[in-house]
């Protein structure tokens, strides 16, 4: 399975941006589908997930209550809506998609695909 995220772009604080990953070579219904991200030197971390079984969601607590993940599994598109973007919200945003038993969802280990990442940069 390929993905392909895109949608960054520059902003500025309290923009919305929509970033989109696609599959290809395979199906995105058979995969749980997370979010991460990088900051500017720091390590890659958690965002936000979206569950192969039932599509429940679950944030990392920095973006609860302005992102939002959601699927489209006819389309082969997970989204990641951002709202009320802040300047801690720049970094590398990259897509993932595995299998992880429901503990171990934030874990980037547990995703076999990764997408190539796009830009996030919200200037104050």
């Amino acid at each position: 399975v390929q993905l392909q995220a895109f949608g960054g772009g520059l902003v500025q604080t309290g923009d919305s941006l929509r970033l989109s990953c696609t599959a290809s070579g395979g199906s995105f219904s058979a995969y749980t589908v997370g979010w991460f991200r990088q900051p500017p030197g720091k390590e890659r971390e958690f965002v936000a997930v979206i569950r192969r079984s039932g599509g429940s969601t679950y944030y990392t607590n920095s973006v609860k209550g302005r992102f939002t993940i959601s699927r489209d599994n006819a389309k082969n598109t997970v989204y990641l809506q951002m709202n009320s973007l802040k300047t801690e919200d720049t970094a590398v945003y990259y897509c993932a998609a595995g299998n992880p038993i429901l503990s171990a969802t934030t874990d980037q280990t547990m995703y076999y695909y990764w997408g190539q990442g796009t830009q996030v940069t919200v200037s104050s």
